[in-house]
């Protein structure tokens, strides 16, 4: 059985089971540890699962709520951080909000704001604010998600590439408390690291319940963000972590009703 033929299999299991095991997989293919280790990065480079420790799992079972559903879970906590997040943000500027909950109740706190530049890879975002005194909407290009209206890949890549903006705002689905920031898809990742590179100020909006995920991609290092916007304290040890590389934690007064979403 060839590399194609393996990973082939791989995905078909995946469709049958959320979980794959390496050892599990190298048994039955009767092939060494490495080598399903490499077809398990060659499919995670790929977008076709997501690896974690010993293993893989499918990319719907990684985000394993509706997205629907995540848009009611912890919503007073999603709205305080949104707040801070409004307060932060000033009129006549430009920014970027990416795909999330918690970034579209960003999108909702702005709705007083005016003269605002907004580029976004999250479709819901550019219709809710379609209604807003906006000086521009501009919708990421590149291959659309279709579980949430998420725009990801090498083209929106490419696309965010092209701009400069004033602020960056992402969600993400976990938090180390090394200071870590993860997520599951390798292509929102990207999105979410050209965002941050081509932004002058850089903020993460993730509510408490992410220190208790785990997720297999970075997207990024306490050192490159600004600022951190969360709904509960933090670990001493990520408190730590921000002081060290300058990154301001601002925690809003949201009561958390449930826990969240693996993607904020």
């Amino acid at each position: 059985m060839d590399a194609n033929d393996r990973q082939n299999e791989i995905l078909t299991l995946l469709n049958q089971q959320d979980r794959v095991e390496v050892e599990d997989l190298a048994r039955r293919f009767g092939v060494s540890l490495q080598t399903v280790r490499t077809d398990l990065r060659d499919l995670s480079g790929r977008g076709q699962l997501s690896r974690v420790h010993g293993g893989a799992v499918r990319i719907a079972s990684a985000a394993n709520r509706g997205y629907a559903e995540r848009r009611s879970l912890n919503a007073s906590g999603k709205r305080a951080m949104a707040a801070i997040a409004a307060e932060v943000l000033p009129e006549n500027c430009s920014l970027a909000l990416n795909i999330g909950t918690s970034t579209e109740q960003v999108a909702r706190a702005l709705s007083s704001h005016k003269g605002l530049t907004v580029l976004s890879n999250n479709i819901n975002i550019i219709n809710m604010m379609m209604e807003m005194e906006t000086r521009d909407l501009i919708l990421v290009g590149g291959s659309i998600r279709q579980s949430d209206g998420a725009i990801v890949g090498e083209e929106a890549v490419e696309f965010i590439n092209r701009y400069k903006l004033d602020y960056a705002v992402i969600g993400a689905s976990a938090m180390d408390a090394d200071g870590a920031i993860l997520d599951h898809d390798p292509r929102e990742v990207s999105v979410a690291r050209a965002l941050l590179r081509n932004a002058r100020t850089r903020i993460l909006i993730c509510d408490g319940s992410k220190f208790d995920r785990s997720a297999p991609v970075r997207i990024c290092a306490l050192a490159e963000l600004d600022l951190v916007i969360t709904d509960r304290p933090v670990p001493a040890e990520f408190a730590e972590a921000a002081a060290r590389a300058g990154t301001r934690i601002l925690v809003a007064e949201g009561r958390v009703e449930t826990e969240s979403s693996e993607n904020d």
